[in-house]
């Protein structure tokens, strides 16, 4: 084991920061000016396809596939070279993390940042996905909160020094990992009771969840994470997971804003529902080798 003994005073390292070095620094606001695209829908949408993000753009594939007016423009936000620090992203979300909603149908158009706001928000809005009877809607934004608090474990905590630190550190690794499991159980446990998050109802904390903890033990995370968690033995949640993937929403929703892995399952940008037929990555490139 490494000794460190920490400065008086920090400073920052930029050679010290791993494969994020270049996105992450200890300060907040803009570095370059850059204006945000405006599409023809009420909602816009900048973003990309990591698990936060992926939670609105299954949420707005719901609304849709429910028959609400949720029409919305996706753009992308590519956080490896720095777009979140537009000045046009930071206006609206100060904070400088995806995803970020302008909401124009609003009068002045009203900003909407962090993913729980944005999926209570759209909810609330559209009166859907968020349980109407108060017990049930309590459970559901208990567990949506509880996503909320306990993510950043699996993904700056667990995910981080597992699959992207620099160097692997078996204190950190075993202290995460060992939060991680506690949280899969804490969902197997209530799963094993329950058919979704909030009982028989699907709702947004389902979808809070599911692309962080059900992409987790399905093995869509981290490499081999799964393996190494003895992710089978969560079989509640992964029955929870495979019935909330088999949805042909969610099918779309986590292939918006998608830049890497299967060309047919990237849809860099969407504008309409068409785009899934006609703009996924396999389809551009054919039309361009044409």
């Amino acid at each position: 084991m490494n000794d460190y003994t920490p400065p008086q005073v920090w400073t920052w390292d930029k050679e010290n920061g791993g494969e994020f070095a270049s996105i992450n620094r200890p300060v907040a606001g803009p570095t370059h000016d850059k204006e945000l695209p405006v599409g023809t829908h009420p909602l816009q949408l900048y973003s990309l396809a990591t698990p936060n993000g992926q939670k609105v753009t299954i949420l707005l594939e719901e609304l849709l596939e429910a028959g609400h007016d949720a029409e919305y423009d996706a753009w992308l936000i590519r956080i490896g070279d720095g777009d979140q620090f537009g000045s046009g992203f930071v206006a609206v979300n100060p904070n400088s993390k995806i995803p970020a909603l302008m909401d124009r149908s609003a009068t002045p158009p009203r900003r909407v940042f962090e993913s729980g706001a944005i999926l209570l928000y759209l909810a609330e809005k559209f009166g859907a996905f968020l349980p109407r009877d108060p017990a049930a809607r309590t459970e559901a934004l208990n567990w949506l909160f509880w996503q909320m608090g306990s993510a950043p474990y699996l993904g700056g905590g667990f995910g981080h020094f597992y699959a992207y630190a620099p160097v692997k550190i078996e204190y950190a690794i075993d202290r995460y990992t060992m939060e991680v499991k506690r949280q899969l159980d804490v969902l197997d446990r209530h799963l094993a009771d329950h058919r979704f998050m909030a009982g028989e109802e699907y709702s947004i904390a389902d979808m809070a969840i599911w692309p962080w903890y059900g992409r987790l033990i399905a093995g869509e995370a981290y490499g081999d994470a799964a393996t190494f968690l003895d992710a089978g033995i969560y079989g509640n949640v992964r029955r929870w997971h495979d019935e909330i993937a088999a949805r042909p929403a969610v099918r779309r929703g986590i292939m918006v804003n998608k830049t890497s892995g299967d060309p047919a399952e990237q849809l860099w940008e969407r504008h309409d529902a068409s785009d899934f037929l006609t703009k996924t990555q396999d389809r551009i490139g054919e039309k361009a080798d044409g």
